[in-house]
């Protein structure tokens, strides 16, 4: 069985680059979990549900951003730029343009 994950041939792919694109692959699916919790917290009544529910999230949460360091440590040009963006002030939108002109300066 296959996987929609690859766009080349994944025998063509080395090991390295198929790793990156399961890293890419889980990254999503927590995110997609993430949302989904979202969603179910938002209408659950029962408070025993709901805070498991976040718990739940949180440990997708968790995963998403181990996800996103295993990425940012294999490209370091990612953390670059996403260190222009993340966890800073001001305009979010501003914020990515100047951090992308600024990588496409170096």
């Amino acid at each position: 069985m296959g996987f929609d994950q690859y766009h080349e041939p994944a025998n063509e792919l080395s090991d390295k680059t198929r790793t990156f694109a399961r890293m890419i692959t889980g990254m999503t699916e927590e995110a997609e979990a993430i949302g989904w919790y979202e969603q179910r917290i938002s209408v659950e009544k029962d408070a025993a549900a709901r805070a498991i529910m976040k718990n739940a999230q949180k440990e997708e949460m968790k995963h998403f951003g181990m996800d996103l360091e295993f990425l940012l440590r294999a490209k370091p040009e990612w953390r670059e730029t996403l260190q222009r963006i993340l966890f800073t002030k001001g305009d979010i939108v501003k914020a990515g343009e100047a951090a992308e002109k600024a990588t496409d300066d170096d």
